[in-house]
């Protein structure tokens, strides 16, 4: 049987609306099939006119239930590196490429399962309208599949993180890893290594955001 084809959020987003309204909005956007069992979308969350937007991936579980972006254990590494890098998370606009929570159930957990490129493109117009609503000098991707979102699949996140990239809509727009992977490492060892690395990348947009100016 043929995938069903996603129509894409595109005709769910009010154009040129507020963050609060692209918030509401989004609760009833059937533009691919993952709204069918996610508790809710989960949208960004921040200064409507930060100067720096990361992007994650997609909510996971406990985001998916609180309705916030990064409140799980990937959340608090962000927060321990964005702290380290001397940059305030009250100070920038944290959200998802995908909006709603992908998983398989195992027993009673619900195991995150990585969006597909359809998943991923029918989302994009609810990340351009938040592009379009703070319009940062920064935008940093969290993972693959945020700089796929933002850059295309000819970006690398190994190979290219550390590096800024003109966006017409995203401001200078950089990579580094996804929390979570620093959360996979096999040891405590490439843990601390990982956050560090991690740090580092963060450390390169402070130093971008100041001579911004």
């Amino acid at each position: 049987m043929a995938a069903r084809k996603n129509p894409g959020a595109e005709s769910y987003v009010p154009h040129g609306a507020t963050l609060d309204r692209l918030c509401r909005a989004v609760q009833e956007c059937r533009g691919c099939e993952l709204y069918r069992h996610a508790t809710q979308a989960v949208f960004g969350e921040g200064r409507s006119k930060a100067r720096i937007v990361l992007v994650g991936e997609q909510p996971g579980d406990k985001e998916d239930l609180a309705g916030k972006p990064f409140v799980g254990p990937a959340g608090g590494i962000l927060d321990r590196g964005l702290e380290a890098a001397h940059i305030d998370r009250a100070e920038v606009y944290v959200t998802n490429a995908v909006k709603h929570f992908k998983f398989e159930e195992r027993g009673k957990r619900r195991i995150h399962k990585k969006p597909v490129d359809t998943e991923i493109a029918a989302c994009r117009p609810w990340l351009e309208a938040e592009f379009a609503a703070v319009h940062p000098d920064i935008t940093v991707c969290l993972g693959a599949t945020a700089l796929q979102a933002v850059l295309g699949k000819e970006r690398r996140v190994l190979r290219d993180r550390g590096l800024f990239f003109d966006h017409p809509t995203a401001g200078s727009v950089t990579t580094t890893v996804h929390p979570s992977a620093i959360l996979r490492a096999v040891d405590s060892d490439q843990r601390h290594a990982d956050f560090e690395a991690f740090v580092k990348d963060l450390q390169a947009v402070r130093r971008k955001l100041d001579s911004l100016g």
